[in-house]
């Protein structure tokens, strides 16, 4: 089996398993989640920086997910892309981690390329991109033997369609499945190219209270729709396809309501004039 490279460990993330078990460990400590996991979940939304900054909040999403059964399979969406960009899938081999490699849901994968036009990723040839990889190590370490389909959506349409069909072909595979979308928030500051509310603690209140409070909002309504463009008209997700079609997927699995695990902003690790938000949310 051919297996894909993981790119960031060893700088985003600990690139050995003594070592990112130790941070998962003191990471699960961080935020009180034991009512939220009580109840069954279908999927979430996590942040993809480097583990110092928003590890944390995506280990303790995807722990939320583990219940009686684990999953077939976890559907991971994500990709920085706009709204020309195709659809990106890896549909055979695996991708590495610290604590082995995670296998690739061939027969969803296989269903889904024949329904819609993606971009064929392999072990060989891949965008090298940060959203999906720092999400592996947790549900390796969570889950075992569990397989993914990693994917990359844009913001448009077409990306809900897709995710609605994750939930029907996986049922109709009769494959148990969480889905997990992959984005931050609002990037703010001079390095991002986005200062429209000057520097210092005015700007990061209205990114904290204003800016990601909006999109988040969509997100806890479940509307796909609206993290969309309210994305694309505020600048508070990189990753709204992500987002949204996880959304839309957990719907048609029949998910009804979502809730906030944690918030936080790179400035609570790093103070500075350029920051970025994190959000992680439960279906």
């Amino acid at each position: 089996m051919k297996v894909r490279k993981s790119i960031f460990s060893g700088s985003w993330y600990p690139g050995n398993p003594a070592g990112c078990e130790k941070e998962i460990k003191s990471f699960l400590k961080e935020y009180p989640t034991k009512t939220i996991a009580q109840r069954a979940l279908t999927g979430g939304i996590v942040p993809h920086a480097g583990w110092y900054f928003s590890g944390s909040i995506a280990c303790n999403v995807i722990h939320c997910l583990k219940d009686e059964k684990p999953p077939d399979v976890f559907v991971i969406f994500g990709m920085h892309l706009h709204t020309r960009s195709p659809s990106y899938i890896m549909t055979d081999g695996a991708w590495e981690t610290p604590f082995g490699a995670i296998e690739i849901e061939k027969s969803l994968a296989g269903a889904l390329v024949e329904q819609f036009t993606f971009q064929i990723e392999t072990a060989e040839n891949f965008t090298q991109d940060n959203t999906i990889e720092l999400q592996l190590p947790f549900i390796k370490y969570f889950f075992g033997d569990t397989k993914i389909v990693p994917m990359g959506v844009p913001p448009t349409q077409k990306s809900l369609e897709i995710g609605k069909a994750v939930a029907d072909i996986s049922q109709r595979l009769g494959l148990r499945v969480k889905v997990l979308g992959s984005t931050d928030l609002t990037h703010y500051g001079m390095n991002y190219g986005f200062v429209s509310h000057g520097t210092g603690p005015a700007a990061l209140d209205w990114v904290r209270n204003e800016n990601d409070r909006r999109v988040i909002e969509a997100m806890l309504a479940m509307d796909p729709d609206k993290v969309i463009s309210e994305a694309l008209a505020n600048q508070n997700a990189c990753c709204s396809g992500a987002a949204a079609t996880a959304i839309a997927a957990a719907k048609q699995l029949g998910a009804g309501k979502a809730e906030t695990i944690a918030y936080a902003t790179s400035y609570d690790k790093s103070p500075g004039d350029s920051f970025v938000g994190y959000a992680g949310i439960v279906f």
